[in-house]
């Protein structure tokens, strides 16, 4: 099936905002981002995907826990700048439990029952995920500097200043390695991620680019793997 994208408006971001709704009885289940290669997918799959704004990276719906959307129909409004995708929901469509992600109303009452146990589901998926939230922030830091911002203060030096401080905190690491406990050396390698994470941005690399190169690596031999990289 052929389709033409230029009919929509995608935001500065290359973004479209995307409503699911449940084809069989019209429930509103989901709203999520897409951008022109998540529609594509979700086109050619017949499974809706994604894309995360907070982790910077493409996902299909259903990937963890197999709650997958079977896509029935795709349209757009008269703006052209959102989606409505009727799809049949496997199970459920929200992370808490609950069929549809709206369920709460403004009195702070819950208007659904959890359908689904989410900690036998997804286990720890939401702390290994972490990196790639952290990458969403940064970014957006990038892209929107805010006053008082540490990361945007970051953000201003450029390269040189935060490769200081990368280095600055890789030595912290050793430090902590060799002369303090777990604890501190746990603290060292989550500041040292995080300015390493910064430098990424600023280098307009994402983690997705860092774990493709380090899925390439699997099976090979240090010795090996710097031979190839000279290549």
């Amino acid at each position: 099936m052929k389709i033409d994208l230029t009919q929509l408006k995608f935001d500065s971001d290359g973004l479209i905002p995307a409503i699911v709704q449940d084809a069989d009885n019209d429930e509103v289940l989901m709203m999520a981002w897409m951008n022109a290669e998540a529609i594509e997918k979700t086109v050619q799959t017949g499974l809706t995907h994604f894309f995360s704004r907070s982790r910077q990276k493409m996902w299909q719906k259903g990937e963890s826990s197999g709650h997958v959307q079977e896509v029935v129909e795709v349209l757009f409004d008269c703006d052209a700048d959102c989606l409505l995708v009727k799809a049949h929901q496997k199970v459920a469509a929200c992370h808490t439990g609950h069929r549809s992600c709206f369920y709460s109303n403004l009195a702070g009452g819950t208007v659904a029952e959890v359908v689904f146990d989410a900690g036998q589901t997804y286990g720890d998926k939401d702390n290994r995920e972490a990196f790639d939230r952290l990458y969403g922030i940064i970014a957006d830091r990038k892209k929107n500097p805010e006053e008082g911002s540490y990361t945007s203060r970051l953000f201003s030096g450029g390269i040189k200043a935060i490769g200081a401080k990368v280095l600055e905190e890789a030595g912290e690491l050793v430090e902590a390695a060799q002369d303090r406990g777990p604890e501190e050396v746990v603290h060292e390698a989550a500041d040292l991620i995080y300015h390493a994470w910064v430098l990424l941005a600023e280098a307009g690399v994402s983690p997705e680019q860092v774990r493709e190169e380090l899925a390439g690596r699997e099976g090979l031999g240090g010795l090996e793997e710097k031979r190839n990289r000279g290549k």
